[in-house]
């Protein structure tokens, strides 16, 4: 994921969190990505400290190709789509996979 250079990173974000609320958990797509848990789209520039990698789970609505973190993610949007993941209704896929 990058950063449009004609956004701002504040206008950026909110894209994202604008999509999340179009986002069915019943009829989205999901997948993974290892990445900076405090900066999971890698838009800014944080200090070494705050470095830890993590698999952070990503979603979009069918269709686009804006993929949302969970963690902008409506509570009950994120709860449906980890209830399905438990269920095995997604591919274990990685964001290279995608």
């Amino acid at each position: 994921m990058t950063m449009s250079p004609s956004l701002d990173l504040e206008a950026w974000l909110a894209t994202r969190r604008k999509e999340a609320l179009r986002i069915d958990p019943e009829s989205a797509d999901v997948c993974w990505h290892y990445a900076q848990i405090l900066d999971p789209y890698s838009v800014r520039d944080l200090p070494a400290e705050c470095e830890c990698i993590g698999r952070v789970y990503f979603a979009r609505f069918p269709g686009t190709d804006v993929w949302v973190c969970f963690y902008d993610l409506p509570d009950a949007t994120r709860t449906r789509l980890r209830e399905r993941m438990r269920k095995g209704e997604f591919d274990d896929r990685d964001w290279d996979a995608v």
